[in-house]
């Protein structure tokens, strides 16, 4: 813990975690916020876990383009223009009822998306040194999972509520202070684009890259059938107000996940954490279709969160060390155009197969996806290998140097 909070004593480190809080807590709030909202409006979960994952799918299709915007332009005009845009038509969305027009405008919403996560990630180069990347990427990790943790029940509390306007009302708010704030900061509008390496292989053509890609597409479809199938099971039960709560646990240990795989020695090479983070992944997992939305649930939930904190750490510095010089952004950008299009898929198939069927064929396909994942990276993990090897001191003594020189 003392890694953690001699993190935290630092200014930026304080500065880049405070100031992107209300964004992600109105990105925690966003998805719930269009299917409770949808549901109400029309009556119908399908027609809501299509809104869902057309929003999701306008998203992630436009994320490569704006990451490599950013690459190439730096973050402070992507944010100026995005953020209130995208707060603004949040609140018209939310005075809309026309089944046509609230599909279109999560349609545009997934397009204008500020780019929050993509701005966050690669400030963290400079803010903190090379050696204490794994420690910052599990404290980032927890402060996104804390906003998951509160968005999920505060837009369930608010859409269930005597005024549920308010939901989405209040997600604007954040999303417009959050956006401001990180805006000004000024590790953000001095953050200069890496430069690319000459003659360096295209992103996509990397195949490191491809194999995080495929296995992306896997683990998106998992938690799209996940995020959708939830509410829908807990509505058709009877227990709507039991969604935010579920969600909620599963972030809690998603924080507790984090934060261990942060303390995990750095003697353990990312690759080997990832693939027996992995496996125990599989294995919580297997049992998710023999839930029911109570105490079973609860519990499977909790432990997903747990898995899935520590895989995104081990995620990040796998993308790290495979990632090409110069694409700190648009690596994050690409990978997320695939598993965020197939989330979005998840999630709009999974409101028609719980309305039609049953939402516990959406938990026995998100178990199903998981594993072939972990099929996917044990056949590859060879074209990761890059991510199999520790920092020599000197390399950390360096990347200490630079950090230490580009925030003084």
């Amino acid at each position: 813990m003392h890694a953690y909070l001699e993190l935290l004593k630092m200014k930026g480190v304080q500065q880049l975690l405070i100031s992107s809080i209300p964004a992600r807590l109105a990105y925690g709030m966003i998805s719930l916020g269009i299917f409770f909202k949808v549901q109400n409006t029309t009556s119908s979960i399908a027609i809501a876990g299509l809104a869902v994952g057309l929003n999701g799918l306008a998203s992630s299709l436009s994320v490569g383009i704006r990451s490599v915007f950013i690459d190439k332009y730096g973050l402070t005009w992507p944010l100026r223009i995005l953020v209130p845009s995208y707060a603004a038509l949040i609140v018209f969305f939310n005075y809309v009822d026309g089944k046509i027009s609230l599909i279109t405008i999560s349609l545009i919403l997934g397009a204008v998306a500020p780019p929050i996560n993509l701005a966050v990630r690669p400030l963290w180069k400079i803010v903190v040194p090379e050696r204490k990347q794994r420690a910052i990427f599990a404290v980032d990790t927890a402060v996104m999972s804390t906003t998951a943790v509160i968005g999920p029940v505060l837009v369930t509390s608010l859409a269930l509520s005597d005024s549920p306007k308010s939901a989405l009302n209040f997600c604007a708010a954040a999303m417009l202070l959050g956006g401001i704030a990180l805006a000004l900061l000024k590790v953000t509008r001095n953050w200069i684009p890496e430069k690319k390496e000459p003659g360096a292989e295209h992103l996509l053509k990397i195949p490191a890259i491809r194999l995080l890609i495929a296995e992306g597409i896997f683990i998106g479809l998992a938690y799209g059938l996940f995020e959708t199938g939830v509410p829908a099971f807990t509505t058709l039960e009877g227990v709507a107000n039991r969604t935010g709560l579920i969600f909620a646990v599963m972030a809690i240990f998603n924080i507790f996940g984090s934060l261990l795989a942060g303390l995990i020695s750095k003697k353990i090479t990312p690759l080997r954490a990832f693939r027996s983070t992995y496996l125990f992944w599989v294995v919580v997992c297997a049992p998710l279709a023999a839930t029911n939305p109570d105490w079973t649930l609860l519990i499977v939930s909790a432990l997903l969160g747990l898995a899935g904190g520590m895989q995104m750490v081990f995620y990040w510095e796998i993308v790290e060390a495979v990632r090409p010089k110069g694409a700190p952004t648009a690596a994050i950008g690409w990978l997320w155009t695939f598993e965020g299009t197939a989330l979005a898929i998840g999630a709009a198939i999974s409101g028609y197969i719980s309305e039609a069927f049953s939402p516990r064929y959406c938990l026995a396909a998100m178990s199903i996806c998981v594993l072939v994942g972990y099929l996917i990276i044990s056949k590859g993990h060879v074209l990761l290998k890059s991510a199999d090897r520790l920092p020599t001191q000197s390399e950390d003594e360096g990347a200490l140097n630079t950090a230490l020189d580009k925030t003084n």
